[in-house]
């Protein structure tokens, strides 16, 4: 297929994901971000979705109904794989569509009903779609949850990509995956890319932070023209981080202005900016440190992509000592200097703990829910 000839050199997670998801069998993919994760589910999507309309002779007299779909969390990233899908699609006469909330229904629905082969999407504005009966998901036989999963063929295949591999994910694929083959790139246990220089400094008082943010921009940034991502914890604090930034001179501005270079700062949240393929980030500053580690992860991969170079900086203060035992680890992994100071706050990592059961409960799988509830006396 002419879609392939760009892939002379494909990434490890693609080389060795394509052969299997060609053959039809439902993958569970890990591999580190930037890792090319994307193509690694388009591609075979897109030759599932030619073979088919190959031997539908008469599928240029109807209304083609979608065969690959493509969950994301964010608008963002679903505009992000939207894009990888029409570029790579173009060759092949394979049609896509975005859908996904903040905008008007309107252009989305018409898109559906001139018909189309993939569909990316948004959980909201998705469910909204089918229940307004404009998007019908029963030829769907290739995807990439819960409520949208009910609306799919049982036949389907599905294909589950991720960096990281927590227990939330096990319990997912394993409630929604037929008979899976888990294919990793590296381990599985959380670890940072290796191509990432991760830099943690301990900041004693909170209030400091915004402050040693303008300097180490004052630092880094010198030429005003290199990409710096700095994340905030929530869009308060984020909008607030940002105005402090454009006084002091920093041109600091939204995502699409980012991602075309013409304003080189970027503020973000985890939700803004999760799984987003920015190309060339050279430093990421985590000004709030992330409520898990598995997003200080994500976070830090928005630098060091395909095969790159990339810095990151964190400022820990007190307020973050739960996580310092598996920030350790992550720094350790990855043969990155651990500072003393943030060895003082401790080294343990913190079991979970349940609100009925205390820190030593099994996590296991939840057991089947039942359809149905009988009381009686008896």
């Amino acid at each position: 297929m002419q879609v392939f000839k760009k892939f002379d050199k494909p990434t490890p997670i693609q080389a060795t994901t394509w052969p299997v998801s060609l053959s039809g069998r439902d993958i569970i993919g890990i591999a580190e971000t930037g890792s090319g994760k994307t193509y690694a589910f388009t591609i075979p999507g897109l030759v599932h979705i030619s073979s088919k309309l190959l031997k539908q002779k008469s599928s240029s007299d109807k209304v083609r109904k979608p065969t690959m779909l493509v969950v994301s969390p964010t608008r963002e990233l679903a505009m992000q794989s939207q894009e990888q899908a029409l570029e790579a699609g173009k060759s092949c006469g394979v049609t896509s569509v975005c859908l996904y909330g903040g905008v008007s229904k309107i252009g989305q629905r018409e898109e559906l009903q001139r018909g189309v082969d993939i569909i990316v999407a948004t959980p909201g504005r998705l469910i909204d779609l089918i229940n307004e009966g404009y998007c019908d998901l029963s030829e769907i036989s290739f995807m990439n949850i819960r409520d949208i999963m009910d609306y799919t063929p049982k036949n389907r295949q599905t294909l589950m990509f991720s960096a990281t591999w927590p227990e939330s994910v096990r319990k997912l694929a394993n409630e929604y995956l037929s008979n899976p083959m888990r294919i990793s790139i590296g381990s599985t246990d959380l670890a940072a890319s290796q191509n990432v220089t991760q830099i943690v400094q301990v900041v004693e008082n909170p209030r400091d932070k915004e402050y040693k943010l303008v300097e180490l921009l004052k630092k880094i940034h010198k030429s005003r023209s290199n990409r710096v991502l700095v994340f905030a914890l929530y869009k308060k604090e984020a909008s607030r981080v940002e105005f402090t930034l454009q006084k002091s001179g920093f041109k600091a501005v939204a995502l699409q202005q980012f991602k075309d270079g013409s304003f080189p700062v970027m503020v973000a949240t985890d939700v803004a900016a999760r799984g987003l393929d920015i190309p060339d980030v050279e430093y990421v500053i985590n000004l709030t440190f992330p409520l898990t580690i598995e997003s200080y992860v994500h976070r830090i991969g928005r630098t060091g992509r395909g095969g790159k170079k990339g810095t990151a900086y964190t400022f820990f203060t007190p307020l973050d000592k739960a996580h310092s035992g598996e920030l350790i680890n992550v720094l350790k992994q990855a043969n990155q200097q651990v500072p003393d100071e943030l060895l003082k706050f401790g080294t343990t990592v913190k079991k979970k703990s349940h609100g009925a059961y205390g820190a030593f409960f099994k996590d296991t799988t939840d057991a089947p829910k039942a359809s149905k509830i009988v009381f009686s006396d008896d």
